[in-house]
């Protein structure tokens, strides 16, 4: 994380950013380390990654690509997993449950048309990268 935002730093001292676009460079360079820290092994790190592949293809190329997946892009690693009913189907096809699902998987990378249990999986490993890059960044901001 360090080397990260020590990048964000060089590179800013080039052009003075306004502070919006220099807050998002530090955001973005934290989630690219989290994302390398977690290997790609959560659909939300794949997800952090290759937004920033397809945004440089993008750039290199000068349109819009096709319609290429995440998963065409980093390859398929999730594996099949017999699943055991908890609950009763009726209760998760609620309308409120539904809506609350939907905005919890616009919230994780990648999770946004997933079902219930990937979203719920992906939600739990992410909101733990999350905590631990808030300790990171607390501890290099008292540092400074």
């Amino acid at each position: 994380m360090i080397q990260a935002l020590s990048q964000v730093n060089l590179n800013g001292n080039h052009s003075s950013p306004s502070a919006p676009r220099r807050g998002r460079a530090v955001r973005e360079a934290a989630d690219r380390a989290l994302a390398v820290a977690a290997k790609g092994r959560t659909r939300w790190s794949r997800a952090i990654l290759t937004s920033r592949v397809k945004l440089k293809f993008r750039k290199e190329k000068g349109q819009r690509s096709g319609s290429v997946s995440a998963a065409t892009v980093i390859g398929v690693t999730g594996r099949n997993r017999s699943r055991k009913q908890r609950f009763s189907v009726l209760k998760l096809k609620a309308k409120s449950v539904q809506r609350k699902v939907k905005v919890i998987g616009r919230l994780v990378p990648g999770c946004r048309k997933q079902p219930l249990a990937v979203i719920l999986e992906e939600a739990t490993d992410y909101i733990a990268a999350l905590e631990m890059q808030v300790r990171a960044m607390s501890a290099l901001a008292d540092l400074l």
